[in-house]
């Protein structure tokens, strides 16, 4: 087979590995570490007042994914009423009902928001809103042809005349137009309602934007306003107060628009209370409770849609390429003797039970008692498979002591080597033997240090949490380690041991 052929066959396993992990890691925001943790804002909103014995209808304005955030968990706590959530132009907003209400009453929202990994700007899709020009009469009608006129003039876009209109409300001294337009002792509510009217009597579509500053936390938080502009397509953002560019990442945009953030009727002496908290959740957790339908369909079909002790198996099981792949590498090109081809990888996985330090001591020991076994039954001329069988129950029994040993001797780790593979160590005894008798005790003790020295690399490997958490979220990851081990297999050149032996023909 040319080699052409095998390079695009790497190609491609490579590119699809890369687009799958992409697209997980950075789509669906699934982490790359395991202990990696993600910020998360909880916002409760508490709503109190006293039914007047009748139907009560509360509305309340819901928030949405946003360029910034997205919401990623909402739930409703109102024992005996009736909830139904429901588009209002470019809002949502939740609807609590009842048919009888009387004395106190108190309802709960709560919504769960994280910061988006993945920018998607909703709001800057959506088509040219409808141009409504305020009603400005008398005086206010000249005030606001003069500044608007004036802004005009000095701008060369909505985003100027946005800017020059909201500083010319600021700077407002009495008696002027722009402090007619304000009142007395304007707000930045004020300001912003005016900012928008004035925006929309020069022809720019313009509207309120009210968001809630998510820190620091606060028990009883208050809404902010800021300004939105309708330029070329998308909208444009202005905050009016005076606030560091920092501080304003961390705005939460709740509803758009001059609608109030509660109504109630069938209700009196209606109270509200809004508290933010922020903590750090493990990302992971975060990432698959919380995704839209497709990405919820994909994680259903993945290892995470398995119950938790198959997903405790594969967590084990996916490993296992990798330390095969570091097998591949220390025999086809550092060229270390091993037991088998993947017996140091099955050894590794042992390993992974008893510790490396015990682990090697238990497999010494046990090999070398079934090792004088073995070479005893070969005393007795026995075929094949009763020799195997023989060695095997004779393993079994030098576990038991061994263990029975180690629990007396107060050795927890002891407990553990009954998990060793029985078989492959009789399988490990069988080869040491064999090489012992056919070329010589030396190479029969090379190999099998070559087989411990590869099998406690691969457990270093292996072992690794990363590496585990990386194969687990990401097993699309081992396309590309068996793209590289089919590299591997095409290489004909030096081992790395051979260099000293072949160091006169490379003169």
């Amino acid at each position: 087979m040319k080699r052409t052929h095998l390079y695009v066959l790497v190609a491609l396993l490579a590119t699809l590995g890369f687009a799958v992990f992409f697209y997980k890691a950075v789509v669906i925001g699934l982490p790359l570490a395991p202990e990696q943790q993600t910020a998360v804002w909880r916002v409760e909103v508490r709503l109190r007042f006293k039914g007047q014995g009748g139907a009560v209808r509360a509305t309340v304005q819901l928030p949405q994914n946003t360029g910034t955030f997205k919401v990623v968990d909402q739930s409703f706590v109102s024992p005996g009423y009736g909830i139904t959530t429901a588009p209002q132009g470019p809002n949502q907003h939740a609807v609590f009902s009842v048919r009888d209400a009387s004395g106190e009453q108190t309802l709960y929202y709560r919504v769960v928001v994280q910061r988006s990994r993945w920018f998607q700007d909703t709001v800057s899709r959506e088509p040219l809103p409808e141009l409504t020009p305020p009603a400005f009469e008398g005086a206010e009608l000249v005030a606001a042809r003069s500044i608007t006129q004036a802004a005009i003039r000095q701008s060369a876009d909505p985003a100027t005349l946005a800017a020059l209109i909201v500083r010319r409300l600021k700077e407002a001294r009495p008696g002027d137009e722009a402090s007619l337009l304000l009142g007395g002792q304007p707000t930045v509510a004020r300001l912003v309602r005016v900012a928008i009217d004035l925006m929309r009597f020069a022809g720019v579509p313009a509207r309120a934007v009210n968001g809630l500053p998510l820190e620091p936390e606060r028990r009883h938080a208050r809404f902010v306003r800021w300004i939105e502009y309708y330029d070329k397509g998308s909208w444009g953002t202005l905050y009016p107060a005076e606030s560091k560019p920092e501080t304003l990442r961390h705005y939460l945009p709740w509803w758009r628009g001059s609608a109030p953030f509660i109504t109630v009727s069938g209700g009196e002496e209606a109270e509200r209370s809004v508290t933010t908290s922020r903590s750090q959740e493990f990302s992971l957790r975060v990432a698959l409770g919380h995704q839209r339908e497709l990405e919820r369909r994909l994680v259903a079909y993945s290892l995470f849609g398995l119950p938790l002790q198959v997903q405790a198996v594969f967590r084990t099981v996916l490993v296992v390429p990798v330390g095969i792949f570091l097998l591949v590498i220390l025999r086809n090109v550092v060229g270390v003797k091993t037991f088998g081809t993947f017996m140091p990888v099955l050894i590794a996985l042992a390993f992974r039970e008893t510790g490396l330090a015990w682990g090697i001591a238990f497999l010494a020991l046990i090999v070398a008692v079934g090792l004088a076994i073995r070479f005893y039954l070969e005393r007795l001329k026995l075929l094949l498979v009763p020799r195997l069988a023989s060695v095997v129950i004779v393993v079994v029994l030098a576990l038991v002591v061994l263990t029975i040993v180690s629990h007396q001797l107060g050795l927890q780790r002891g407990l553990s080597i009954g998990l060793f593979p029985i078989v492959i160590m009789t399988m490990t005894i069988e080869r040491m033997s064999v090489v012992w008798e056919e070329r010589g005790p030396a190479e029969a003790f090379q190999e099998a240090v070559g087989s411990l020295f590869v099998g406690a690399l691969c457990y270093l490997v292996m072992n690794v949490v990363l590496v585990e958490h990386l194969v687990f979220v990401f097993p699309e990851l081992l396309l590309l380690v068996l793209g590289a081990t089919l590299l591997v297999g095409r290489y004909t050149g030096y081992r790395v041991t051979e260099l000293r032996r072949f160091r006169v023909l490379a003169r």
